[in-house]
C-alpha cells in the first residue's frame, strides 16, 4: 500500500485533489443508495447512529495508533461545529434518499454555494449585486428546472434536500481551516464521535432492533462514510475551497450510474439541464469571488 501513497504523492496538487474529489463522490453515492434501500425498514435516526459507531470501530486502529495526534484537535470549537454540521446533514440526506432518487437529490444539492452567497450578504452584509445577483438568479432558475413547481407532484424530500444544502454552507470554510492545522484523519475521527452522542437521543425514542442483514448495511455505510471523511479531508489540503466545490459537481454522473444500476432509475432530461444551469451559476460566482480574492490581497 505504501507504493500506492507515494504514488499518489507524486501528483500535483490539482490531480491529487481532483482524484480524491471522485473517490469521495463515489462513496458518497454509494451510501445513499445503501439508505435509500434499507429507509422503510429502520429509522434514519438509527440508520445516522449506526454509521458513526460503525465508522468509530473501522477507525479505532488508527486512534490506537496514533492517539496524541488523533484525539487532540488545535480547534475543538470549528471541530464541534463540523460534527454537529454532519450529524444535520445525514440526517437530512438520508431523509432525502427515503424519498428521492439519488441522482435528483445531488442535482438539487449543487445549489449550496449559491445558499453560502445569501447567507454571506445576510450574516456579514455583503452586497448582492452584479456576478453574485447574477448567480444567485441562475442558480434559483436552475433548482426550478429540476424541481418544477406546480408542473409535477411535490417530493417531501425536496425539503430535506435544502436542509443539507443550508446546514452545509459553512463545511467547506470549517473544513478548510480545520486543514489548515488538523491531521486528514483527526477530523474524520471527532466527526463521528461527535455525532455518535447526537444521533443516540433522538435513535432511542424511534429504536428497532436491527436484523443481522440490517447490520450489514449500515456497517456497509459506516465503512463509506468514515473513508469519505478521511478522503474529504486530503481533497481539502490539496486544494483550495473554490476548486473542490467545482470538482462536487462530477457527483452528477457518479449519482446518475448508481441510481440507475441499483434501483432501475433514470434521471429526467429536467434534472441535467437544471444542474448545468446551477452548476455554471455556482462556478461563475466562484471564479468571481476568487478574482475578489486576488485583487484584495494585491491592494493589501
Amino acid at each position: 500500500m505504501s507504493w500506492i501513497k507515494h504514488k499518489i504523492d507524486s501528483w500535483p496538487p490539482v490531480i491529487q485533489c481532483t482524484f480524491w474529489v471522485l473517490i469521495s463522490g463515489t462513496l458518497m453515492v454509494v451510501q445513499l443508495g445503501i439508505v435509500r434501500m434499507i429507509a422503510n425498514d429502520i429509522n434514519v435516526f438509527e440508520i445516522v447512529f449506526f454509521r458513526a459507531l460503525f465508522s468509530c470501530i473501522f477507525i479505532a486502529p488508527l486512534i490506537v495508533g496514533n492517539p496524541t495526534v488523533l484525539l487532540k484537535p488545535n480547534r475543538p470549537v470549528i471541530m464541534g461545529i463540523c460534527g454537529f454540521l454532519a450529524f444535520a446533514a445525514g440526517v437530512c440526506f438520508y431523509f432525502a434518499a427515503k424519498h428521492m432518487p439519488i441522482a435528483d437529490i445531488t442535482a438539487i444539492h449543487f445549489s449550496r454555494p449559491i445558499f453560502a452567497a445569501i447567507l454571506a450578504s445576510i450574516v456579514l452584509k455583503e452586497g448582492l449585486k452584479g456576478p453574485r445577483a447574477i448567480a444567485i438568479i441562475g442558480g434559483f432558475v436552475g433548482a426550478a428546472i429540476i424541481i418544477r413547481p406546480g408542473l409535477v407532484e411535490f417530493n417531501v424530500g425536496i425539503f430535506f434536500v435544502l436542509g443539507v444544502v443550508l446546514v452545509q454552507t459553512w463545511n467547506p470554510i470549517n473544513r478548510r481551516l480545520l486543514s489548515q492545522s488538523e491531521h486528514p484523519d483527526t477530523v474524520a475521527v471527532w466527526t463521528q464521535l461527535i455525532v455518535l452522542p447526537l444521533a443516540m437521543i433522538p435513535a432511542i425514542f424511534f429504536w428497532i432492533t436491527p436484523t443481522i442483514e440490517l447490520l450489514f448495511w449500515m456497517a456497509t455505510i459506516g465503512l463509506l462514510e468514515m473513508l469519505n471523511q478521511r478522503v474529504l479531508a486530503r481533497a481539502y489540503i490539496q486544494g483550495e475551497t473554490v476548486i473542490v466545490l467545482a470538482l462536487h459537481y462530477t457527483r452528477l454522473p457518479l449519482a446518475a450510474i448508481a441510481g440507475y444500476l441499483m434501483f432501475g432509475e433514470t434521471a429526467e432530461v429536467w434534472i441535467w439541464v437544471g444542474a448545468i444551469v446551477i452548476a455554471a451559476a455556482a462556478l461563475y460566482l466562484a471564479q468571481h469571488e476568487r478574482r475578489a480574492e486576488i485583487i484584495n490581497a494585491q491592494k493589501k
